[in-house]
């Protein structure tokens, strides 16, 4: 991992819990409202997932503009210098978009709670009800030089080059347009179906499955570590969750098309498959 990071990129629940105390560290429940309500992990602040989303129907999931991100991290405390950890209870997805964004504002100092608060209770780690004091901060929110964010146009540009390989984090019924969740079905030219959801290991808390078999499965469909992979599902929930193991797996050049099918599939100058 980074020198720079206070925990792994993917953190168990036992070493989290070894670690509740450590300064700078701040945990983001990205749970529903009503689950936070009844148990989360100590210390944990809550964040309301539409907060860290954009967008007008049909296109729901692109980045809320700087300002919208510099109130929300600086009121939950968001410095430089911040371990943040993020968690849900769906598996990660949620939690998984809010890690992105931050990468996208170059703050690269995050872990994702591996099985999220499912995997904290199977541990039987401690649980709060108390919603802990913020000590707001002063954050301002601007875009990373090398952000890991494309947009349609990119995507458009890159259809055809053989350095750059597209994951379709979708089902499969979404990706062969059986069923269609846009005014069209189908996928982007060329992009490989890798279902977001074969990712977890329903055994272990949705925990994500053993590395070895998600690597030897990855660069089996043809998503290699030295392409440049761009990510996307309907509104990048889903597909950021493909995001965070692949960077969890060594990939070096990831990228997540915020836009997603909801904006490919709506538009009327792309291609599809």
């Amino acid at each position: 991992m980074p020198e720079n990071y206070l925990l792994p990129l993917l953190l168990e629940a036992r070493t989290l819990n070894e670690h509740l105390d450590a300064d700078s560290l701040l945990i983001v429940d990205l749970c529903k409202p009503e689950t936070y309500a009844q148990a989360h992990i100590p210390g944990a602040v809550f964040v309301d997932y539409a907060r860290i989303i954009h967008g007008v129907k049909p296109v729901l999931g692109l980045l809320p503009d700087l300002q919208r991100l510099s109130d929300l991290f600086s009121e939950i405390g968001l410095t430089a210098d911040t371990h943040v950890v993020a968690y849900d209870e769906e598996g990660g997805g949620r939690a998984s978009r809010l890690l992105w964004t931050l990468e996208v504002l170059g703050h690269r100092r995050y872990s994702l709670l591996n099985g999220g608060l499912h995997a904290w209770v199977a541990e039987r780690c401690p649980l709060s009800q108390a919603v802990p004091n913020i000590t707001a901060s002063a954050y301002t929110a601007t875009i990373a030089d090398d952000a890991p964010l494309v947009d349609k146009a990119e995507v458009l540009a890159k259809l055809d080059s053989d350095d750059v390989r597209l994951l379709d984090a979708r089902s499969e019924a979404e990706y062969t347009g059986a069923k269609a969740y846009a005014a069209r079905g189908g996928h982007i030219p060329g992009a490989i179906h890798f279902d977001w959801m074969g990712t977890f290991d329903k055994d272990r808390a949705l925990r994500f499955r053993p590395e070895a078999e998600l690597r030897n499965e990855l660069e089996a469909a043809g998503l290699t570590p030295d392409k440049e992979i761009i990510v996307y599902c309907q509104t990048h929930h889903r597909s950021s969750h493909s995001y965070i193991m692949l960077k969890w797996l060594g990939y070096k050049r990831v990228k997540g098309y915020a836009g997603a099918w909801a904006e490919w599939g709506n538009a009327s100058d792309t291609p599809i498959e």
